[in-house]
């Protein structure tokens, strides 16, 4: 059975930061900055739009998300970031508003046991081109040179896609590979996928390790269903996908 384990920093004293002063009110329970509210309200509206013109149940599923992300912006709070404690609304005029450093990174680990030798894994996952078979939130992903490439990811349904090129920072033939992403990135991310053998050597416990910093912007809403706290379950759901491509 596949184990999880989400750490986030930062998350007690954002808490705090949010709840912990009545005298607030609504402005203390804003956790999106102000850009990122300008984006939700524009995306929010073009869903919202959209989807009542397409006149369908699918169309109404986007208009339901549109007026999501128009209360979001709104209000200028996001239950999403408050699930895996994030805030990005920082004003950094303000010290008593700056609960946290400026990227608050979040780890999502996930394991589980394949039924094939740690090589084959190993030779199959090297092979980034591959990885889009088995994630589903991957478009593509195109191999630059050796050790650099360009991936491509979906987001929100009619939201735009993400794209960023990595770098390999770790590789050891049929232990580990690790990898993090080039400045410019759409999103700041680094992980990393172990290979432990059993004790027969045909068996291998897959470990992957993903950091990440959901960031703000242009691109913080459409990001938010990516890698906020459904996170988990997309790489539960895309390691039970390898293991049954793997094993069959």
């Amino acid at each position: 059975m596949p184990t999880v384990t989400v750490r986030k920093t930062g998350q007690e004293s954002e808490r705090r930061e949010r709840h912990g002063n009545p005298g607030e009110g609504r402005q203390g329970n804003q956790n999106i900055g102000e850009t990122e509210r300008v984006v939700s309200t524009v995306l929010g509206g073009a869903l919202l739009v959209g989807g009542l013109a397409r006149r369908s149940w699918p169309g109404l599923a986007m208009a339901a998300t549109g007026a999501a992300f128009l209360f979001r912006g709104a209000t200028g709070h996001c239950m999403v970031y408050e699930s895996i404690g994030l805030d990005t609304n920082r004003d950094t005029s303000n010290p008593d508003r700056a609960s946290g450093p400026p990227h608050e990174a979040t780890r999502v680990e996930e394991s589980i046991e394949v039924n094939k030798p740690a090589a084959e894994l190993y030779a199959f996952w090297r092979h980034f081109e591959n990885l889009p078979r088995i994630m589903s939130h991957l478009r593509s992903v195109e191999r630059i040179n050796d050790g650099v490439s360009h991936w491509v990811a979906n987001t929100i349904p009619g939201g735009p896609n993400v794209e960023w090129d990595a770098e390999i920072t770790e590789d050891v033939p049929n232990e580990s590979i690790g990898w993090r992403s080039l400045k410019g990135a759409d999103v700041d991310s680094a992980g990393s996928v172990k290979f432990v053998p059993s004790s027969d050597h045909q068996r291998t416990t897959i470990v992957v390790t993903l950091h990440y910093t959901p960031p703000a912007g242009r691109l913080g809403v459409a990001l938010a269903s990516l890698f906020g706290e459904d996170a988990v379950h997309k790489i539960h759901d895309d390691l039970q996908r390898f293991k049954a491509a793997m094993e069959s």
